[in-house]
């Protein structure tokens, strides 16, 4: 995040805005204004940059602002419109669909509105993936059912092909549902139909359970995942104070980041040890975790554990990895590699232990969005929709200071948001457990 200053915020258009917005008449009869000018959002807001910024004459940090303008490029009469989702999934990648048809059907009068269905395959021809018409019929009650309605899938496809396959079926707007990998193909897509000289907008929804894109506060999707994991850790806290010298043991999504472990452990406090990426542990050793468990079960008689999926990958040093479809490496299991650590460990030392392991991974990401996600999900379709009518291209939605910003594909892809282990999320979160420094 330090480097942020240095970045390239400005939005491609298509071209000029002329035709005047559906909406007008509309926000006329309401006798409310609703558009947006090209004002932007201050990322930094903390005091003493800002003021040095502006005695500086520098130029502050700033993204567009989302909404509707009252200028469109696009003739909505004219308009072919196509909606993908690529990737895991995530709770909401419904609600984000269901929200772009209805904007671009009632806001904005596009009938023509293409489901593209598993994922970046459903462009290459040899796959025989068809489309779906998205009309408001069909997406009318999507939102209450996980997973996704076009279905996804994972791993790279030709982005010559992809582009091909735009122009056959003449869309001039594709929406883009993914997370990291989504959005830097999107970026490639966006750049091969800027080396043709196409007027195809390229927007982009990102999606990630993790809440882990970079500038962005926070991602679709997470809020569920965080009230389905207090519900995990509920019963895990259960199943230890009812055994002596009882375990839980939670493993939580979070490749890279820790967010879903840290934000759970502080909603249910009940929490005794975290274990996330961005914090090194040791497992052996007098200051390791194995030591720090064992004197909490002889003081205590219980505890609870947490561990995001990305921590102490470096246990597994000397073992081959492995990518996915997508080209990540495959992490190893470090829920399960702790459970026989642990059992192997309290065996050695002749000490009772009863250990529950919970891995609720594909539950959670596989439910339906919870209200707040619904809500986010909402405004960010509706605001991707804005920005591609009115020509912005090469882009992303996302909320930057609790406001809904247009951010550059390529500022936020391939880059992570981490947990801030100096910073207050993760100070409150060892304030709650308790837990010391597990190194030697």
């Amino acid at each position: 995040m330090k480097k942020k200053e240095h970045l390239e915020t400005s939005i491609p258009t298509l071209g000029p805005a002329k035709i005047t917005s559906p909406i007008e008449t509309r926000a006329t009869e309401m006798g409310t204004p609703c558009f947006v000018s090209e004002e932007r959002i201050l990322v930094n807001l903390v005091e003493h940059h800002v003021t040095e910024a502006a005695k500086g004459r520098g130029q502050l940090l700033s993204f567009e602002r989302a909404g509707p303008r009252c200028k469109i490029f696009f003739d909505p009469s004219k308009l072919r419109c196509a909606v993908v989702s690529c990737g895991g999934l995530c709770p909401g990648i419904n609600d984000i669909i269901r929200a772009i048809v209805l904007a671009l059907h009632h806001n904005y009068g596009v009938r023509n509105i293409y489901g593209v269905r598993y994922g970046f395959q459903g462009f290459i021809p040899s796959y025989g993936h068809e489309l779906i018409d998205l009309t408001p019929d069909f997406v009318r009650n999507i939102h209450e059912d996980g997973g996704t309605v076009l279905a996804s899938s994972r791993g790279p496809q030709d982005i010559e092909s992809i582009v091909d396959a735009l122009e056959r079926m003449n869309i001039r707007l594709l929406f883009t549902i993914g997370g990291d990998g989504t959005m830097v193909a999107s970026t490639k897509i966006a750049d091969v139909i800027n080396k043709r000289g196409l007027k195809i907008g390229v927007i982009g929804v990102p999606k990630t359970i993790d809440n882990d894109i970079y500038l962005i506060d926070r991602s679709f999707g997470f809020d569920t995942a965080v009230d389905v994991a207090v519900n995990v850790i509920r019963s895990a806290h259960n199943e230890a104070t009812s055994a002596p010298n009882g375990a839980g043991l939670v493993k939580l999504m979070g490749r890279q980041s820790g967010f879903i472990a840290a934000a759970a452990t502080l909603a249910m406090p009940v929490v005794n040890f975290v274990l996330i990426p961005e914090s090194d542990f040791d497992l052996d050793g007098p200051a390791g975790f194995l030591e720090a468990l064992k004197a909490r079960l002889f003081h205590r008689k219980h505890a609870v554990i947490v561990v995001a999926e990305g921590a102490g990958q470096k246990l597994f040093e000397g073992k081959a990895k492995q990518r996915d479809a997508s080209g990540n490496i495959c992490l190893h299991d470090i829920g399960l590699f702790l459970k026989a650590a642990i059992t192997d460990y309290f065996r050695k030392e002749k000490m009772e232990i009863n250990l529950k392991y919970i891995d609720p991974s594909y539950m959670i990401r596989s439910v339906s969005a919870n209200t707040n996600d619904d809500i986010l999900c909402s405004l960010l379709a509706r605001s991707a929709v804005h920005a591609g009518m009115a020509g912005k291209t090469k882009m992303l939605v996302g909320l930057c200071n609790n406001q809904f910003v247009h951010i550059p594909m390529e500022a936020s892809a391939g880059k992570r948001k981490r947990v801030d282990c100096a910073g207050d999320m993760w100070m409150s979160v060892l304030e709650t457990t308790g837990q010391h420094s597990m190194k030697n």
